[in-house]
């Protein structure tokens, strides 16, 4: 795949802090050749930590709270509809909290990815972390995918595997998890930017990079595998 002709614009989805917004913010300013530039955060929630870094970054921001009991269609077309004015054309899911429809997505197909802290299909949903510990695995880790219409089902770009210490808690595992996170989600997006990624039913397979682009390919990674045990098949979107 030759370079691309000028940046890929994208928009990040936050809830909470932003560590795997600044891990990207920093993994695009460290490779001129990365391909993508953030152009918009944009969060449910206006206490959101992560504003504070988009901000300093000088990036706009769009705060689109949902009330209880407010019209969960028009919300999502409010955000939607605020996030094109920004001709964004890939999104990232960064620890953003809310599932989004088929009507979100299909504004940009195959181009909204999001990263989960379990090596799916285990542990879906909100409370993987402690749902893994409960279950007590003695390895867990972190998926990169597309997303689509289920709860962390879509197509894998790469997963990585974290092992389980005695005597982890919730907080010690998620932090280790986070630290494969920040390296591997900016890695499938730089993957997204240089259209390197295709989809052959629930498969994705990664094209070669261009040999005139010189990446460093040891940070790409490898679709479905990662280090250690090699995790069951699974699949996509977290909130």
């Amino acid at each position: 795949m030759a370079r691309p002709a000028r940046a890929t614009r994208l928009a990040v989805l936050i809830s909470g802090g932003g560590s795997n917004l600044r891990a990207l913010l920093e993994a695009i300013a460290a490779d001129p050749r990365f391909g993508g530039e953030v152009v918009v955060v944009g969060t449910d929630r206006s206490d959101a930590g992560g504003l504070h870094s988009a901000r300093a970054a000088g990036i706009p921001t769009v705060v689109e709270v949902l009330e209880r009991g407010a019209d969960r269609a028009a919300w999502e077309d409010r955000l939607a509809g605020r996030l094109a004015e920004h001709d964004v054309e890939v999104v990232v899911l960064a620890g953003f909290m809310r599932i989004l429809s088929g009507r979100f997505l299909a504004r940009w197909p195959d181009r909204v990815v999001n990263t989960h802290p379990s090596l799916l299909p285990a542990f879906r949903g909100a409370h993987a972390v402690r749902e893994a510990l409960d279950h007590g695995v003695a390895v867990t880790g972190c998926t990169v995918h597309l997303v689509d219409e289920e709860v962390d089902h879509g197509p894998i770009l790469a997963q990585e595997a974290v092992p389980v210490l005695d005597g982890d808690t919730e907080e010690t595992l998620h932090d280790r998890i986070k630290a494969v996170e920040h390296r591997l989600l900016p890695a499938c997006v730089a993957l997204l930017c240089h259209d390197r990624v295709r989809i052959e039913g629930r498969r994705v397979r990664i094209l070669p990079a261009d040999p005139a682009n010189d990446r460093d390919h040891d940070r790409e990674p490898t679709p479905g595998r990662g280090p250690g045990p090699e995790p069951a098949p699974g699949s996509e979107e977290h909130p």
